[in-house]
């Protein structure tokens, strides 16, 4: 899974933060967000699904997260 934000789109609410500390933090200047990590570990992956749900101003995008299919 990757990550993105759009810093544009933040409203400084900190769902993101709240829901995956260990991928989002917010700026000490202006209070949007920020990445900590672009490439999201399996272990990870719901809570930064439900930061992304949550983000009032739609500003994280994830990519990558559908789950590997293997061989017919």
């Amino acid at each position: 899974m990757q990550v993105s934000v759009d810093r544009d789109r933040c409203c400084s609410s900190g769902m993101c933060v709240t829901n995956a500390p260990e991928v989002f933090d917010q700026d000490d200047r202006d209070s949007l967000v920020m990445l900590r990590q672009a490439v999201v570990p399996p272990e990870q992956f719901d809570e930064v699904r439900l930061a992304a749900e949550l983000c009032p101003g739609r500003a994280i995008t994830v990519t990558g997260d559908e789950p590997e299919r293997t061989g017919a």
